[in-house]
């Protein structure tokens, strides 16, 4: 059943062609780039204002100035160290997928792009902002009830998630119709 669930990965571990490094590099490296801005911007833009918070969408989308300790929704707040570490693995797995995976659909090179911008974006504000990760997109689901302030590094890490997802739809659907082999 979990063989199903990851159709797109090899069989057999094989260098990603020339055409697969055009497309992961220049998303991974702008999606970085792009990450690392917006925060930087916003929060710079945001320390000027007297309130140091912008309403984009009065009752639904505000830019704020957050900083998270921890993961996903605060969790394992504080625990820097490993937080790195399970980052730096996390970009180790990634991209091992992506240089020794062989042939994989264009959809694929994509998210592990996105991914590895994701995880390089909030890797690098934890290194370099004492253990913290700037969040700023604030979204007000109902009256009074925040999600959780995100980036722009954990949107492309959402993507990325929902693309691999995608991606093994298709690889399954495109099995289905293969010749049988011998």
């Amino acid at each position: 059943m979990l063989d199903r669930a990851f159709l797109w990965l090899p069989c057999k571990m094989k260098p990603a062609k020339l055409s697969a490094h055009f497309v992961f590099w220049p998303i991974a490296l702008c999606g970085v780039a792009v990450d690392l801005w917006t925060k930087s911007a916003v929060f710079d833009w945001l320390r000027q204002r007297p309130e140091g918070q912008f309403v984009v969408v009065d009752g639904f989308l505000n830019l704020v100035m957050a900083l998270n300790n921890g993961a996903a929704f605060g969790m394992f707040a504080g625990r820097m160290l490993w937080l790195t570490a399970v980052s730096v693995v996390a970009l180790a797995v990634v991209m091992g997928f992506f240089v020794f995976g062989g042939r994989q659909p264009r959809l694929v090179h994509v998210a592990l792009a996105l991914f590895t911008a994701g995880v390089a974006g909030n890797l690098y504000d934890r290194l370099f902002h004492n253990g913290h990760v700037r969040d700023f997109i604030d979204v007000v689901y109902w009256p009074g009830k925040h999600w959780p302030a995100f980036n722009v590094a954990d949107s492309m890490l959402c993507i990325a998630v929902g693309l691999l997802i995608l991606a093994s739809f298709t690889a399954r659907s495109s099995q289905k119709h293969a010749p049988p082999r011998k």
